[in-house]
Formats: C-alpha cells, sequence, structure tokens
C-alpha cells in the first residue's frame, strides 16, 4: 500500500467534482521540500478499499482491478530447481500432482483478475475464508489453521526507496504439505528475492527442508526488511536533529512525518511478533519442531524491531518537543533584543519630547533658558548618546546584551 497526501476538497462541491480528479503522487515521507506544498493537504488515512460492504456473506472477494496478476512458480527438490513465470494458474497443477518429492512456490503478485483468484482457490482447495483474508486488503498480520491442511499467514512487508517513501503492503503465505502460495498487494516490488537466491544455491538449507521451512525463511524476509527501514529512519532522526537545532523555519511538517511513518512501522511489526508467537506456541500440524527453532530467531528479531521502534518514537517526539522549545527560545530572543531595543531610546525620546515643546523663555523664566544657549543643541545630542551609551554598557556588564561577563 503507497501512502499520499490527499487534496482537500470542500464539502459543497459535488460528488462527481470530488471524483474526477487525477490519482496524487507518492507521498514523500521526510523530503525537505514537502515544506512547499500547501498546508491544507494532509496525509491519506489507510482506507479499506478491498473490503465487502457490512454484512456481507462471509467469502466475499473485492477485486475491482481487471488485470491479471504477474505468477511466478518455483518447484524444487534436493537435486533439481525449475522456476519459470506461468501465464495461467493451471500451468502449476503438473508441480502440484507429480510423484516428485518437491515442494512448489506459487508467488502472485498483484490483486486483479477475480477470475484467477477464483480459480486459485479451485486449485489449491483454500477455505472460503482464507481466500477472503488473502484479497481483501488490508487485514491484521495473523496466523491461522484451516483443517489441519493449510496455515495461513497474513504479513506486512515494508521498504524506502530512494526518495525516502515509505511503502508497505500486504503478503499472504498459505502453508501445505507440499506447496508454499504467497499473494502480494504490489507487484512492482517485495522483499522476498533474498529467498529466490536460497533456493537456487545448490546446497542451501531451503533446498533439503520441506514447504513449513520455506514458509519460515520468507516471513524471516519479511521481518528482516524491517531493518533497512528502520536504519534509513534512524539516519533521518539524526538529520533532524541537526537541523531542528540550526532551523530557521518551522520544522513541525517533516517530524510530524517522521511520526506517521514510525507509527505505521508500528501498526505493521507489532501484531507480526504476536504472529510468530502464535506459530511458535500452538500446536500446528504443518509446522515440524525443527522449524520452531528457527522461528524463535525470527521472534527475536520481531522483538528487536518493536524496541527500535519505540525508541524512535520516543526520540521523534523529543525532536518535537526540542523543535518547539528552540521557537520558543528564538522568539523569546527576539523579544529581549525589541526590549533592550526600546529601553535604550526611552531616554532618547524623552529628551526629543521635553525639547520638543519649544516654550520660549520670555514669556516666563520657567520656560526653557536652554533654547537661547549657544551650544544648546550639540549639549542635547551628546546627552542623548550619553544615555544610550550608558544603558547599552550597563546592558553588557548585566549579560542582558552579547556575552555574559566571564568574571560574574
Amino acid at each position: 500500500m503507497v501512502y499520499h497526501p490527499a487534496p482537500v476538497t470542500s464539502t459543497t462541491l459535488p460528488p462527481e467534482s470530488q471524483s474526477s480528479s487525477s490519482e496524487p503522487p507518492l507521498r514523500t515521507s521526510w523530503a525537505q521540500d514537502r515544506a512547499d506544498l500547501d498546508r491544507t493537504q494532509r496525509p491519506r488515512r489507510d482506507r479499506l478499499v478491498h473490503e465487502p460492504p457490512p454484512a456481507s456473506p462471509p467469502g466475499t472477494l473485492v477485486i475491482e482491478d481487471t488485470r491479471r496478476p504477474k505468477i511466478f512458480a518455483i518447484d524444487y527438490d534436493a537435486e533439481v530447481v525449475s522456476e519459470k513465470e506461468i501465464q495461467t494458474l493451471d500451468e502449476c497443477i503438473p508441480y502440484l500432482t507429480d510423484d516428485r518429492p518437491s515442494i512448489t512456490w506459487v508467488d502472485v503478485r498483484g490483486l486483479g483478475h477475480k477470475a484467477t483468484f477464483e480459480r486459485l482457490g479451485e486449485i489449491f482447495k483454500i477455505h472460503p475464508l482464507a481466500l477472503e483474508d488473502m484479497v481483501n486488503v488490508p487485514q491484521r498480520p495473523k496466523a491461522d489453521v484451516y483443517g489441519g491442511e493449510h496455515v495461513l499467514i497474513i504479513s506486512r512487508m515494508a521498504q524506502v526507496n530512494e526518495r525516502c517513501e515509505l511503502r508497505t503492503e500486504q503478503l499472504a503465505i498459505l502453508v501445505g504439505k507440499t506447496f508454499v502460495l504467497t499473494v502480494q498487494e504490489e507487484a512492482d516490488w517485495d522483499v522476498m528475492e533474498v529467498v529466490r537466491e536460497r533456493i537456487r544455491a545448490g546446497r542451501s538449507a531451503v533446498r533439503q527442508r520441506g514447504a513449513d521451512y520455506l514458509a519460515y525463511a520468507l516471513l524471516d524476509a519479511v521481518v528482516d526488511g524491517f531493518f533497512p527501514v528502520l536504519e534509513r529512519l534512524g539516519e533521518r532522526i539524526e538529520d533532524l536533529e541537526v537541523e531542528v537545532l540550526d532551523a530557521k523555519r518551522s520544522m513541525s511538517k517533516p517530524i510530524h512525518d517522521l511520526k506517521r511513518d514510525l507509527l505505521t512501522l508500528r501498526r505493521a511489526i507489532w501484531p507480526q511478533r504476536d504472529l510468530v508467537n502464535v506459530l511458535l506456541r500452538e500446536d500446528n500440524p504443518m509446522i515440524t519442531k525443527d522449524t520452531r527453532l528457527y522461528l524463535r530467531d525470527t521472534y527475536d528479531h520481531a522483538v528487536q524491531l518493536m524496541d527500535m521502534v519505540e525508541t524512535y518514537r520516543e526520540l521523534s517526539s523529543g525532536l518535537m518537543d526540542l523543535h518547539l522549545s528552540g521557537m520558543s527560545n528564538r522568539m523569546n530572543e527576539i523579544m529581549k533584543v525589541l526590549t533592550i531595543i526600546s529601553t535604550i531610546f526611552l531616554p532618547v525620546t524623552a529628551i526629543a519630547g521635553i525639547y520638543g515643546m519649544n516654550f520660549h523663555h520670555e514669556s516666563s523664566p520657567y520656560n526653557m533658558p536652554e533654547l537661547d544657549w549657544y551650544y544648546g543643541y550639540p549639549l542635547v545630542w551628546c546627552l542623548m548618546l550619553a544615555s544610550v551609551i550608558g544603558l547599552l554598557t550597563y546592558y553588557r556588564r548585566k549579560g542582558w546584551l552579547g556575552k555574559d561577563n566571564d568574571s560574574r
């Protein structure tokens, strides 16, 4: 699922006007040019775009896209591996029905073409509720057992591209006795290429074990895929710490985007930790004891990810407090300078006001005799300059202006 900003529309616009706009661009999470966008724009919340209407029958599939998904099949054993892209699901039937003790991995990329997924359920004998969870996204990461024959694992993957855009998508893993079926929400990217490389390698552990180990390898790759994402987030936090201290403009927008991305990752990682814990603790006929040993390592990685996410969330909250504190301090400095300037020119204004009244002393002995002084005008200027210099010296000694006196 790609997160991007949605333009704010007025409630007085007709529905057809609101729906005629083109699709907005991808949301850049931390790029500095986002500060130039209209402040009325807000990131679009997660929308249940593939959820059936309320009170729909169980097993209802919501697939509006007519594009066929990309389908890849890998069939392997300890000696031979076969890999190819197939055009129809029927091409994978020979792999599932042959007599070879091989493991078949069918990878479906994209959620489109409803007939394809209906045929998918027929070939793999998928329970309607399981097929519904695989297709209707987003689902909370979980693990369900269907009839002791299939284990459905719903997970989420995350990546950050070169433009610092956070992308997440759902991954469904269906585990059978001799096959693993994966359904990816997006067709363009995944984090499972490292597993494919391990299968292609001749002496990998994946080639020597069953379908449950392949499912573990896929889930472990998904969990480990969060580490590079959090590493990029950590680098961004370090950059923001430097920028916040020297910021000449508001940093609320990039900090807020950072906090939203951390919240998105937390929503993806937290249930996956519980998911791995369920696979470890519950008696599952499809997961062997040997594979559970490896799942412990995946669980440790999930716990480590949660610790990192919580730490980064605290740091991001501290960044906002630091930013607001810095803004307040800069405002106080500005007010201090303006106050000092005002107090410096206050006696000058008073002197100018007094001698601007022009009461001639010839009318009364109590009026201004200074108006007839030969050096009256220079003396008034000297008095003004003396008051300014005297106040500046006093403020300097008190440490209110410039650096504090080292002797104080």
